[in-house]
C-alpha cells in the first residue's frame, strides 16, 4: 500500500475515533428536540461548564481523573436542570421562539462567567493517557482518541438501555411521539422534560471532559465550536434521531480529518458547512429523519 493510501486510512481512523465526541454532542441536541421539538442552544456550553467545574475540583483536591470525570458529568447534569427550569419550564407555549432566545442568552451568560473566571485564558486540563500511541500494523492509534471512543461507546450503550429498557425511557418515547396521549396516561411532562435535561447535560459533561483531556486544555472559545458542531451533527443525522446523531457524528469526524489532510486546517470547517448545505438541499430531514422511511 502506498504512503498516500496509508495516510488516507490513518485519517479515516482518527476521524472515526474523534467523531464519537461529536456523536455525544449531537445526541444531546437531538434528544431535547425529540422530546420537546425545541432547540437548546445552551447545550454545548453546558458540557463546557461541566468540564470547567471538574477542573476546579481537580485543582482544589488533586483528585484522580476518574473523580474529575465524575465531577464534570454530575455538574453538567445539574446545569442542564437549571437550563430547563429557567429557559423552558416557564416560557409561554404559544411563543416557540422564547426558549430559543432564552437558551441563546444562557449560552452567552455562561460563556461570560467562564471568561471572567479565567480571564479568557486557556486552562490546562488533566489528560490520563497523555500522548500514548499504539501500533496497528502500518497505522498508529492515539491513546486519547481510543479512550474517548471507548467511553463514548459505553455512554451510548447506557443511553440505549435507558431509552429502551426503563420506564423513564418508555415515558420519554411516549412524550416524544404523543405528548397529549402521554399526559392522559398519567405521564408528567415536566418530570420527563427535567429528566431529559439532566441526562443530556450529563452526556454533555462526558463530551466536555473527553475533549478537554484530548486537547489538553479548556478555552471559552470551545463553547461556540461545541454548539455549532453539535447542531450540524444533529441536523445531518436527523433531528430527533439518536442513531442518526451517532452515525452523523462519526461521519463528520472522518470528513473533518480528511479535509484537514487534503486541504489544511483553514478549510476544515468550510468542508463541514458545505456538507451541511448539501444535506439541507438534497436531504433536509437528515440521514434518519422522520418521514424518510427510517
Amino acid at each position: 500500500m502506498s504512503d498516500f493510501a496509508l495516510d488516507v486510512v490513518q485519517q479515516v481512523l482518527n476521524g472515526f475515533l474523534f467523531g464519537s465526541s461529536y456523536a455525544l454532542i449531537g445526541i444531546g441536541f437531538t434528544m431535547i428536540f425529540g422530546v420537546m421539538e425545541k432547540l437548546n442552544l445552551a447545550f454545548g456550553v453546558t458540557g463546557l461548564a461541566g468540564a470547567y467545574t471538574a477542573l476546579w475540583v481537580f485543582r482544589v483536591t488533586q483528585a484522580p481523573f476518574a473523580v474529575v470525570f465524575l465531577a464534570a458529568v454530575v455538574s453538567a447534569g445539574l446545569i442542564g436542570l437549571v437550563i430547563e427550569y429557567t429557559c423552558f419550564r416557564w416560557m409561554p407555549r404559544d411563543y416557540p421562539l422564547a426558549p430559543l432566545m432564552a437558551t441563546m442568552g444562557m449560552l452567552f451568560f455562561v460563556e461570560e462567567i467562564i471568561v471572567h473566571s479565567t480571564h479568557g485564558r486557556p486552562q490546562a486540563f488533566p489528560a490520563p493517557l497523555g500522548t500514548a500511541m499504539m501500533d496497528l500494523g502500518p497505522w498508529l492509534l492515539r491513546g486519547d482518541l481510543g479512550f474517548r471512543f471507548l467511553v463514548s461507546l459505553v455512554v451510548m450503550a447506557l443511553l440505549w438501555a435507558l431509552v429502551y429498557k426503563t420506564r423513564l425511557g418508555l415515558a420519554t418515547r411516549a412524550v416524544s411521539q404523543q405528548p397529549v396521549a402521554a399526559q392522559l396516561c398519567g405521564i408528567g411532562l415536566r418530570r420527563v422534560n427535567a429528566a431529559v435535561f439532566v441526562i443530556t447535560g450529563m452526556v454533555g459533561g462526558v463530551a466536555g471532559a473527553l475533549i478537554g483531556s484530548a486537547v489538553g486544555n479548556l478555552s471559552p472559545l470551545l463553547s461556540l465550536a461545541l454548539t455549532v458542531k453539535g447542531l450540524v451533527t444533529a441536523v445531518l443525522g436527523g433531528l430527533g434521531s439518536i442513531p442518526g446523531a451517532i452515525v452523523a457524528g462519526l461521519v463528520l469526524g472522518v470528513v473533518e480529518y480528511e479535509a484537514l489532510y487534503f486541504f489544511g486546517i483553514g478549510y476544515r470547517d468550510m468542508v463541514t458547512y458545505l456538507l451541511l448545505f448539501v444535506f439541507l438541499i438534497f436531504r433536509p430531514g437528515g440521514l434518519f429523519g422522520r418521514g424518510q422511511g427510517a
